[in-house]
């Protein structure tokens, strides 16, 4: 049986609204030097989903002085990225559904959209402090 090849990425940014975009950045460049450019389905649905997981760490899991992490993983043989962001926020509860959101508010959308372009998604404790969230995209790559 062939082993499968796991091509991974991992990059820290800073827990500041520029470091979410900067997170939302790195991965739509990794994603193109897998032969997805920035405009195609799959890196705009990468872009999303790191964009969201990311802005939800600075804005609700920031800690002052510690930093956020992105973390791709692209398994082309089953056709999956796992897409981890990670914060140091312990004493926040961990995400288990997406949120409703009313029709005319302003924010709560965002883990609806992760919801609906990954195949699944979840979170998980941090040793020895913060969580991680998660998201697995299906790819036709």
């Amino acid at each position: 049986m062939p082993q499968r090849e796991l091509q991974s990425f991992t990059v820290q940014f800073p827990s500041t609204p520029r470091g979410a975009r900067l997170a939302r950045h790195h991965a739509v460049r990794w994603m193109g030097e897998r032969g997805c450019p920035p405009a195609s389905d799959v890196s705009c649905a990468v872009a999303l989903v790191v964009g969201e997981l990311a802005a939800n760490a600075v804005q609700h899991g920031r800690v002052p002085g510690r930093e956020c992490g992105l973390r791709l993983a692209l398994d082309r043989a089953a056709g999956v990225l796992r897409v981890e962001v990670a914060d140091a926020a312990s004493a926040k509860r961990l995400p288990t559904a997406a949120p409703s959101s009313s029709a005319d508010g302003e924010s709560g959308r965002g883990l609806l959209l992760v919801d609906v372009l990954a195949e699944r998604w979840g979170s998980t404790p941090r040793s020895p402090v913060g969580k991680t969230v998660w998201a697995e995209l299906r790819l036709e790559i």
